[in-house]
């Protein structure tokens, strides 16, 4: 994807500087870099910052920022933009996801290419509206009805925040499909060095093209080509079950299955090109004890695993970046030969029961709430009390 002259202008004046930024801050710069052409949000915290440096910025690259009514609207009018061709985002946190969620399954029917920040905060409902969580595991998974699948990341710094929603706008494009990017409020509010790239060394992957006259829902491939409005060729985009050729048929049950399994597949089957993990093994290569986390929660439990092993125990940890599709031969693997794993989250044990689908040891919850992250000796400490 080639950046248009204002975009490279803009960027130029950025790149190859280092800036003390919040993560929510980094997530935007990390967009306009993208090449992000439109942005629609609504203030909530504690995702605001991404809304506030896009409104001050995007229209400095060329691009357009708008302030919708409310998160549903926002949804929609990223999903409508990028059928224009815009690379498109918006951000927002809990109770807005999860407003956002039926737009979200409306994109992903439509195999339309587009970016969710969430910036997760404590809940149900209004919760702990400034205080970060990682409650939304499993509404990023589930949250909208039917059967999809969908692509997660989670960062872990500002610098990952800079970075990854990068990888989430290129996913978006090759994939077709809306993409999240699951951050907290502990992330987006950090502040933190961030190394911005020269523009001479962006690589952005680009939406694959169709061919004029051809189905661009469905044929030999998983993930069609794709035209946008204004290209030349009359397109039918709709939420209903469709043909190949985008014409509603509702009632054929082998069009709805042909459809949704090849949805279902198109990110299923690309599932280790998706997915992205870090370990950090026991140099030993006999440790039974492991450590699986994400996002804030991996800064401490990296921690107090270094500090476990400073006094003499053998411990293994591995950081999931990916967080959809699963990373279950990741996990399977390293969990081989271990006999427990613990998982440091924020939430009462989400990630926990997914893991314990995929591995035959002990998966033992560390679970924190309350908008306070785990310290590193309270999971130095889970880890004495099991090892």
């Amino acid at each position: 994807m080639a950046l248009n002259q204002n975009k490279e202008r803009y960027l130029n004046r950025l790149g190859g500087k280092t800036y003390f930024l919040l993560g929510d801050e980094a997530c935007a710069y990390g967009a306009l870099y993208a090449g992000c052409d439109f942005f629609a949000g609504y203030p909530i915290t504690p995702a605001s910052e991404v809304a506030e440096l896009m409104a001050l910025e995007l229209p400095k690259a060329g691009g357009i920022c708008v302030q919708m009514e409310d998160e549903l609207a926002s949804m929609a009018a990223i999903v409508g933009a990028s059928w224009t061709g815009a690379r498109t985002m918006t951000a927002t946190s809990g109770p807005g996801f999860s407003l956002m969620q039926e737009n979200i399954g409306y994109a992903v029917m439509t195999e339309t290419p587009c970016v969710i920040v969430n910036v997760q905060r404590s809940g149900p409902s209004t919760g702990q509206a400034t205080k970060p969580a990682q409650g939304d595991i499993m509404q990023a998974r589930w949250g909208t009805h039917g059967d999809h699948n969908i692509i997660a990341l989670s960062p872990n710094s500002a610098q990952e925040c800079f970075d990854l929603v990068s990888d989430c706008f290129d996913l978006a494009d090759v994939y077709r499909t809306p993409v999240i990017m699951l951050t907290d409020g502990e992330i987006g509010h950090i502040r933190e060095s961030v190394t911005m790239p020269k523009v001479s060394s962006l690589r952005h992957a680009s939406r694959k093209p169709a061919q004029p006259g051809a189905d661009i829902f469905g044929g030999p491939e998983l993930v069609p080509g794709m035209i946008h409005y204004g290209e030349g060729q009359y397109i039918h985009v709709t939420g209903s079950t469709h043909k190949a050729n985008g014409m509603r048929d509702v009632t054929t049950p082998e069009v709805h299955d042909t459809l949704i399994r090849r949805l279902y597949r198109k990110i299923d089957e690309n599932r280790e090109a998706i997915v992205r993990v870090k370990t950090d093994i026991d140099p030993s290569d006999k440790a039974h004890v492991g450590v699986i986390s994400f996002g804030a929660t991996s800064r401490p439990a990296l921690g107090a695993v270094r500090q476990a092993r400073d006094s003499g125990k053998q411990i293994d940890f591995l950081r999931l970046i990916t967080i959809w599709p699963f990373a279950r031969k990741q996990v399977a693997e390293f969990a081989e030969h271990l006999d427990i794993i613990l998982v440091p989250e924020m939430n009462l044990g989400q990630l926990s029961r997914e893991i314990e689908r995929f591995v035959s040891c002990r998966v033992v919850p560390v679970s924190k709430i309350g908008g306070v992250p785990h310290t590193v000796d309270e999971i130095t400490h889970s880890i004495v009390e099991v090892s």
